[in-house]
């Protein structure tokens, strides 16, 4: 199968025509969102580690 550069490019550009790219907007809230919601699972991740870390102590008996 013979590959044709100059079609190849056309059939690209007709492609990255058809692309929708998001607002200046939309950038910005998506990107807020993903930093709210990896600091929230931040949180989560922390408490379920201390109560984790609680329990396994309490009873290990490795507490005061």
């Amino acid at each position: 199968m013979a590959a044709n550069p100059a079609k190849f490019i056309r059939e690209v550009r007709q492609e990255v025509g058809k692309v929708t790219w998001p607002t200046r907007k939309e950038t910005l809230v998506s990107t807020a969102m993903v930093f709210t919601l990896a600091f929230i699972a931040a949180l989560f991740f922390m408490l379920v580690d201390g109560v984790m870390q609680w329990g396994i102590r309490l009873i290990l008996g490795l507490g005061n």
